[in-house]
């Protein structure tokens, strides 16, 4: 398949999902279009981690931190910190709160950059782990900017769109939940696209040279500081972009909202979703945040036995003399948790975005086999 017609399968592709994202509030519950919302938030944060991970080679394990700081900064913006003490008053409105917390995150992204350049593999992985672990203290540390450990509440604030009276657009009245689908998902998509534009070019093959090899890149003139540090600070602006609407969505932000686990769920996303590949992200944000509920239920962790979750048997006829089990006692989740994705990395080694790779290599030997 040339890289003409591979590019016109793309954006057709692309254009069938878009529509397909429009569409769909329209078929669903209103409580499963807030769901679908936050898939759209870790959409954002997996395509900024995956520039840093899966392009650059950078393993980071602090995004949640990230997050953390975009979040922070529109609660900030739009509830003010006069009544910890703070100086900013507040007041403004939601929207324009995301871009700036991008651009807030960013330049913390671009501040850890330099001293990133120390440090490589595992080492690097720790440094920025160290920054998720002190992220929760430094918050409640500076109480007269974040509240604490009590926090910002959203909820119920002129600045969020939606929360008193339905949202107008085009003549349609929207919900809270479809303007927060609907808001999530559109910036989600642009992300996707401004990704695939950065890494489609110059800077996508300086990326993916630091990648494969520091050494030939700095021989190609590659130059390891500047890319490096550009990478941390895109990645950061989008897990800034990506906290920002998850304040926006849960309407409340305190330090258990960005817990450390996050910032190792985002890593997980994006293995799953495939390193170096954007197509299959969307299954990595699907699955970081539906795979905990539904382990929780009778989807999944209903299939454990007794021994193993000690939890209360519900009966559910199937085959034979089995039945499903609850999972109502903690641990029982988590290790559901642990063993779907080891299935999954036994099954899928390079994730989902590797499935696609691998059917377009197919698909083109076969072509290839008929026109000779």
């Amino acid at each position: 398949m040339s890289p003409r017609v591979t590019r016109i399968v793309g954006f057709a592709v692309f254009a069938a999902f878009v529509a397909f994202v429009a569409v769909l509030p329209s078929f669903i519950s209103d409580f499963k279009a807030q769901q679908y919302a936050y898939v759209g938030i870790f959409l954002i944060a997996l395509l900024g981690l995956n520039i840093l991970t899966g392009y650059t080679g950078q393993i980071s394990l602090g995004h949640g931190a990230f997050m953390a700081i975009g979040g922070y900064t529109s609660a900030i913006l739009m509830a003010g910190n006069e009544q910890f003490g703070g100086p900013i008053s507040g007041g403004m409105k939601d929207v324009w709160t995301i871009p700036l917390a991008g651009i807030v995150a960013g330049l913390v992204g671009l501040a850890f950059g330099p001293p990133a350049l120390r440090l490589s593999g595992l080492y690097l992985a720790l440094a920025t782990f160290a920054i998720a672990v002190a992220m929760p203290s430094a918050i409640k540390r500076f109480e007269e900017f974040t509240g604490g450990g009590s926090g910002i509440n959203l909820f119920g604030t002129p600045e969020l769109t939606g929360s008193a009276t339905p949202v107008e657009i085009l003549g349609r009245t929207l919900t809270y939940n479809d303007w927060l689908y609907y808001l999530c998902w559109t910036i989600a998509l642009v992300a996707f696209a401004a990704a695939w534009l950065i890494l489609r070019g110059r800077t996508g093959r300086a990326f993916r040279a630091v990648r494969d090899s520091e050494t030939a890149a700095v021989s190609s003139g590659v130059s390891l500081a500047r890319y490096k540090t550009l990478a941390f600070g895109i990645s950061a602006a989008f897990a800034g972009v990506a906290g920002s609407l998850y304040a926006i969505a849960s309407t409340f932000v305190n330090p258990d909202t960005f817990p450390v686990a996050l910032s190792i769920f985002l890593l997980v996303g994006v293995v799953v979703g495939g390193l170096g590949g954007l197509s299959g992200l969307l299954f990595g944000a699907i699955f970081i945040h539906f795979l905990p509920l539904w382990s929780q239920g009778q989807d999944l962790g209903s299939l454990l036995p007794d021994s193993v979750i000690q939890g209360t048997t519900i009966e559910i006829p199937l085959i034979g003399d089995y039945v499903f089990k609850g999972t109502n006692v903690p641990g029982g989740p988590a290790i559901v948790y642990g063993i779907v994705l080891i299935l999954l990395m036994f099954l899928i080694p390079n994730g989902v975005s590797g499935i696609f790779h691998r059917v377009g290599q197919l698909v083109a030997r076969r072509r290839y086999s008929r026109s000779s």
